[in-house]
């Protein structure tokens, strides 16, 4: 054979070779698959509430006075019964001592009337008396009575203005920002002086939908009462709040323009340590701060659960993709429970405990076509915990 007819042989084997694989179907994409489990699971709702003091005391004064000191800092925490505000006490005390004095002077004439009707009295036993002076000494006597017990009042009324002087604290809380300074006249028309609101613990106020009100008034009837659901707070920098409420509240009414009914849960507001001697105590919740407010299933429940990212989403809706036992991939809609979290997507419609779905791979995937699956090898346990 000659060099030529080799050549020519080599090029129609390689020629046959090329044509043979051309007309070789291209191999399944290879995806990662898990299966559609029960997994125990919290129950959460979210809904947007807002944190609300338990107690807000406006503080204003009772009687008209200068201003003398202010005893507070603005911002701080104050306690039960701590100086607020010193209003001039001297015209008070001087009215306290004339009230007194008008006491001590009734009650010398009280005596004197007490002597006259006594001596009235022994008279009559005797021809020299007459029963209208032991009437007039009695009259006397009752009216005296009578004068010493409204000076009394009066000094009482007196000893409480003089105690108005010192406005104080009927609660513990957080003061705010003063409208009055030292120098200045109030009086009861003078409006607040400041605001203390309770820090510990808060409420927390949210409406809901009349439907998950209804689902809401369910689990509180058939579980344990308020103790069947906890709340959470999510913080508006996205951090979730330690501490956990609980419900104490549902509103008797519906809210007929927005259709949602108010609930309302108390949840603990404890005080941090300040980390520097000139710093204030801090607490994480405010008053009127507005939050995320997860209502949560107090015991969980098994639901069935697959990986988040096998998740898709379209203009119909949730949908996965299911392996069948041919490895063929087929589209399925399923619909999700609210309790979907980060890691797992919660499915109360569309899939049955034990399926397949594709949760790697599902960019080469197309409905109806076979592919390779091969088990997911998580990078971590997920618990169903957000």
């Amino acid at each position: 054979m000659t060099k030529l007819s080799t050549y020519v042989s080599v090029i129609i084997l390689a020629a046959v070779a090329t044509t043979a694989n051309a007309q070789q179907p291209p191999l399944p994409p290879a995806v990662s698959v898990a299966k559609a489990t029960l997994k125990p699971i919290t129950q959460s709702s979210e809904f947007l509430g807002r944190i609300q003091a338990i107690s807000r005391v406006a503080i204003q004064p009772r009687v008209t006075a200068f201003l003398t000191k202010r005893a507070f800092t603005e911002g701080a925490e104050v306690k039960k019964d701590d100086l607020l505000y010193l209003l001039e006490q001297d015209p008070f005390q001087a009215d306290l001592q004339a009230k007194q004095a008008s006491i001590d002077q009734f009650q010398a004439q009280l005596k004197n009337a007490d002597l006259k009707l006594n001596r009235a009295q022994q008279l009559l036993k005797t021809d020299a008396g007459t029963v209208a002076s032991v009437d007039n000494a009695q009259a006397t006597q009752q009216s005296t009575q009578a004068q010493v017990l409204a000076a009394e009042a009066q000094l009482r009324q007196s000893k409480i203005n003089l105690a108005y002087t010192e406005i104080r604290s009927p609660i513990d809380g957080k003061i705010g920002r003063t409208s009055v300074t030292e120098g200045n006249v109030v009086s009861p028309s003078s409006g607040t002086l400041t605001t203390v609101v309770s820090q510990d613990p808060m409420y927390v106020l949210f409406p809901v939908p009349v439907r998950t009100a209804l689902e809401v008034r369910d689990k509180l009837d058939n579980g344990d009462g308020f103790d069947a659901l906890k709340v959470r707070i999510r913080l508006p920098n996205g951090q979730i709040y330690q501490q956990t409420g609980k419900l104490d509240f549902v509103n008797n009414s519906v809210t007929g323009n927005s259709d949602t009914l108010q609930l309302r849960a108390v949840i603990p507001n404890p005080a941090s340590a300040p980390k520097r001697p000139d710093q204030s105590t801090q607490r994480v919740l405010l008053d009127a701060e507005l939050v995320t407010v997860l209502l949560e299933g107090a015991e969980p429940v098994s639901r069935l659960t697959i990986p988040r990212s096998a998740l898709l989403t379209d203009q119909s809706g949730d949908y996965v993709f299911v392996i069948d036992k041919d490895n063929t991939a087929s589209r399925r809609g399923i619909k999700l429970d609210p309790s979907t979290t980060p890691a797992l997507a919660v499915v109360i419609d569309g899939l049955k405990e034990g399926e397949q779905v594709i949760v790697e791979g599902l960019q080469r995937v197309r409905n109806g076509a076979a592919v390779s699956p091969a088990p997911m090898t998580p990078n971590a346990p997920s618990d169903g915990k957000k």
